[in-house]
C-alpha cells in the first residue's frame, strides 16, 4: 500500500474559460463532429494521458485533486434570458468538482468591445500558490496562449511537470470571415508534455477515449454573448428598428432570414439572445436589426447585410 502510494501523481487542471469555449465551439458548429467537448470526457483522456506520458500505465494512480476554471462574465442584466444558460455550464462544473473564477467583463469604449481584464494574470498567479500548496505532480493547462509562459517557467522551477492541452483550428467568425486559433510555439516548447489535441482526434477518431471527449446527445452550454478582444469594425445600419420575418435555414453556426427589401439576411450564432442554435428550425419567427455587413459590401462591391441581436419570438 505504502509503495502505491508513493507513486501516486496528483493532477491539477487550470482551464482558460474563454479559450474552452472556443474550442467548444468549433467542435460544435464547425468541425463534422458536430459536438460540444465533455468535460468528463477530457479529465478522463487527461488521466489516461498522464498514465502513458509518466510509463505508470495505471489510471488509478492518476489523480485530479483540484481543477479551476476562469473566465470573464458579463452582467446578469447584459445576458438576459442567457443567466439560466450559464448556469447549466456551471452545474457541469461543479459536479466535476471544478472550482470556477469569474471577473466581470470591461467595456472598451475606444473600440467598442467587451474585453477580458486580467484573467490570465489571475489563473498564473491561482495555479503558482496552488502548485506550491498542493504540491501537484503534474499541472495540466488548457490553454494555448503565449502569455502562460512565464507561468510555466515559474512551475519548473518548483518541480512542478506542465502538460499543456490545446487545439490549433481554424473557423468562421460572426463576419463570416475565416479565423485562426493557434497555440503558441513557445508555449509549446516550454511544457514538458505538449499534448495537441487536434492531432489526437484525427489520428484515432474511433478510439473509446476521443470518442468519449464529445457529447452527442444534449448541448451544454448555451452560447454567451460574444467577445471580442480586438477591435471592432464601425457598423453602418441601415435600420434602427427591431424587423420581424422567419428563418429560412440554418447551418454550421450560420442562419438566414427572409429580408426581401435586401435579398435576405444572415446571421451568426452568436447573435442569438434566448436560444441555443442547436433548436433553431426553418420557418420559426424572429426579430432582429438589420445592418451593413462592410466586410463583405467591401468584397462584394455592393451592399451585403446581416442580422444583430436575433430573438426567437415564441
Amino acid at each position: 500500500m505504502n509503495n502505491r502510494m508513493k507513486e501516486l501523481i496528483r493532477i491539477g487542471i487550470f482551464y482558460d474559460g474563454y479559450y474552452f469555449y472556443k474550442v467548444s465551439n468549433y467542435y460544435k458548429y464547425e468541425h463534422e463532429k458536430k459536438a460540444r467537448i465533455s468535460i468528463t470526457g477530457l479529465h478522463n483522456f487527461i488521466r489516461h494521458e498522464v498514465a502513458r506520458s509518466t510509463e505508470l500505465n495505471d489510471i488509478r494512480l492518476c489523480q485530479i485533486i483540484d481543477a479551476h476554471y476562469f473566465k470573464g462574465r458579463s452582467s446578469a442584466r447584459e445576458l438576459g434570458e442567457k443567466v439560466q444558460s450559464e448556469r447549466i455550464f456551471e452545474d457541469i462544473l461543479m459536479r466535476e468538482n471544478i472550482v470556477t473564477h469569474y471577473l466581470p467583463l470591461k467595456y472598451n469604449s475606444e473600440n467598442n468591445t467587451l474585453q477580458e481584464k486580467g484573467i490570465d494574470v489571475w489563473l498564473a498567479l491561482e495555479a503558482y500558490e496552488l502548485a506550491i500548496y498542493k504540491k501537484f505532480d503534474i499541472l495540466v493547462l488548457v490553454a494555448g496562449d503565449g502569455d502562460y509562459v512565464p507561468l510555466v517557467r515559474k512551475l519548473n522551477t518548483l518541480g512542478t511537470q506542465v502538460m499543456l492541452i490545446s487545439w490549433d483550428f481554424s473557423y468562421n467568425n460572426e463576419n463570416g470571415v475565416s479565423a485562426e486559433t493557434r497555440t503558441s510555439r513557445q508555449l509549446l516548447e516550454e511544457v514538458l508534455y505538449p499534448v495537441l489535441m487536434h492531432e489526437r482526434i484525427e489520428k484515432q477518431p474511433n478510439s473509446d477515449i476521443i470518442q468519449d471527449l464529445f457529447v452527442m446527445d444534449r448541448p451544454y452550454i448555451v452560447q454567451p454573448p460574444l467577445l471580442e478582444t480586438g477591435p471592432k469594425e464601425k457598423v453602418i445600419e441601415s435600420e434602427e428598428q427591431e424587423s420581424e420575418s422567419i428563418i429560412i435555414s440554418v447551418k454550421d453556426g450560420f442562419g438566414f432570414i427572409k429580408d426581401e427589401t435586401v435579398n435576405n439576411v444572415f446571421f451568426h450564432y452568436s447573435t442569438l439572445t434566448n436560444r441555443d442554435f442547436d433548436e433553431l428550425e426553418p420557418g420559426m419567427k424572429v426579430s432582429y436589426i438589420r445592418e451593413e455587413d462592410p466586410e463583405r459590401s467591401k468584397r462584394d462591391e455592393t451592399p451585403r447585410y446581416r442580422a444583430a441581436r436575433v430573438t426567437v419570438i415564441d
